[in-house]
């Protein structure tokens, strides 16, 4: 499914996004190397056995990523002009290697864009769930979304 124009959304939309994605350990492991994330916390097993989680966590940049990446397809792919910003982030559980992702999406806000006539801002809550159906992360998200051509 390609994306959604400003005009297809509505305030209360929600999706329950089909796209789920298993985290792996290169997942993890490749994340950090390359945004030069050295911390122990999430590469080094030993280090990681002696901290509250008991086993290595997955890098958060990546679990916020995936989280949004997860979206895409439903709601912005080819009808987005680009993010304008993320804020109340938060991770409310760890990923764990082996853990399931599923998302779900709520449209928060919308208003018409003031310097773009044909675009519209649209404000995206995602949540992240585990395979345990607790959540794991927390995003709000704004968006410069393309009007109907």
């Amino acid at each position: 499914m390609s994306g959604l124009y400003y005009e297809e959304f509505e305030v209360g939309m929600e999706f329950k996004h089909a796209l789920t994605r298993t985290v792996t350990e290169m997942d993890n492991v490749m994340f950090c190397a390359m945004t030069h994330n050295p911390q122990p916390l999430h590469l080094d097993e030993e280090f990681a056995k002696q901290t509250e989680y008991g086993q290595r966590i997955v890098n958060s940049l990546f679990t916020l990523g995936l989280v949004i990446g997860v979206t895409v397809g439903e709601t912005t792919l080819g009808t987005t002009l680009g993010n304008l910003g993320m804020t109340d982030i938060r991770f409310v559980n760890p990923v764990f290697h082996g853990d399931t992702i599923r998302v779900v999406t709520r449209i928060k806000e919308m208003r018409e864009s003031k310097s773009r006539p044909t675009a519209g801002l649209v404000v995206f809550e995602h949540i992240g769930y585990n395979q345990r159906d607790q959540e794991i992360a927390y995003c709000v998200r704004t968006g410069l979304m393309r009007k109907r051509p």
